[in-house]
């Protein structure tokens, strides 16, 4: 049955969004539930671990293992955003969402997603100044100055996304209530406005250029500046030994930014997908980096294997 709109004047009652599993298969929705809740398993254990090592051995509260703590608590809490709407939707068939309890993981799903796009830039920049001038390193990259960077990209994530949900309340609903994704994101709800968007469509794109289009665009004149100066090396070994330091923050960038490119055209350029593409997608956006970032962190970094093996052991 319809919901009652919303207007611009309010309700005397909330608008009820209503969440998407997998179109003509709700009846093995139970059974779909078991890989996501393993998927979601592994990327809180995972990040859990990263977070718990980093915190416990002194040795590796350096700028690079800093950056990836801070990298694991995003993921954490993008994961804990998440599992509220999907895990009862596929468990118990729970579908309805109110508009304030969409609007606040909409805004905790965008603001962290910035946060992430962030940190990577960061990172990409510690390892810009680690090859490219390794004896300012330790000069450029104190303490104050790593944490000062973690609280900056909270801050721009939250005053970039706040906006949206308040921008978003002012628009009239009315009609169809069924969102593209187990959860609430801006775009998809967005759609659902019987009202004039260009406001929350022309804020909307400011705000992605004005953080992940900036972020991608200096991660990419990093890595630009990486592969220049070790071209320069003269030694092969040394070169190898350098861009071996990138692989995995370079497969965490390609992780995070191959799925959210992929989500944005679908939303911008792909009615004519099938509605499962648009589930997969949003699936892809929200839990492959949370869960394979610590996989690759843990194979790629020896430092983070060893203490992993060490606690297994002990």
């Amino acid at each position: 049955p319809a919901c009652p709109a919303m207007t611009n004047n309010g309700s005397s009652r909330p608008w009820l969004f209503l969440l998407t599993g997998f179109p003509g298969l709700e009846h093995v929705h139970p059974w779909i539930a078991v890989p996501i809740s393993l998927m979601y398993f592994v990327a809180i254990c995972g990040n859990a671990a990263i977070l718990t090592i980093i915190r416990a051995e002194r040795s590796l509260h350096k700028p690079m293992f800093l950056f990836l703590a801070m990298l694991a608590a995003t993921d954490l809490c993008l994961v804990a955003t998440t599992v509220p709407t999907v895990l009862p939707l596929f468990w118990f068939n729970v579908r309805a969402l109110r508009f304030g309890a969409c609007a606040t993981q909409m805004f905790f799903i965008h603001s962290l997603s910035c946060v992430e796009s962030g940190i990577l830039l960061a990172m990409a920049f510690d390892r810009f100044v680690a090859i490219s001038n390794p004896l300012r390193y330790p000069l450029i990259f104190t303490g104050s100055r790593i944490a000062k960077t973690g609280l900056l990209m909270l801050l721009r994530g939250v005053l970039f996304v706040l906006p949206t949900p308040l921008l978003l309340r002012l628009l009239r609903y009315c009609g169809a209530n069924a969102l593209s994704h187990s959860f609430c994101l801006h775009q998809d709800v967005m759609k659902l406005a019987c009202s004039d968007r260009r406001v929350n469509v022309i804020y909307g794109l400011f705000a992605v250029l004005a953080t992940f289009g900036i972020d991608s665009l200096l991660v990419l004149l990093s890595y630009v500046v990486i592969v220049k100066t070790v071209l320069s090396i003269a030694c092969g070994e040394e070169r190898l030994r350098a861009l071996d330091t990138c692989v995995s923050h370079l497969c965490a960038v390609l992780l995070f930014y191959v799925p959210l490119i992929g989500l944005t055209v679908v939303h911008r350029f792909g009615e004519w997908a099938s509605p499962l593409v648009h589930i997969l997608m949003g699936f892809t956006y929200v839990l492959i980096p949370p869960m394979l970032n610590p996989v690759v962190y843990s194979i790629k970094i020896t430092q983070i294997r060893q203490r992993i093996a060490k606690r297994l052991q002990s």
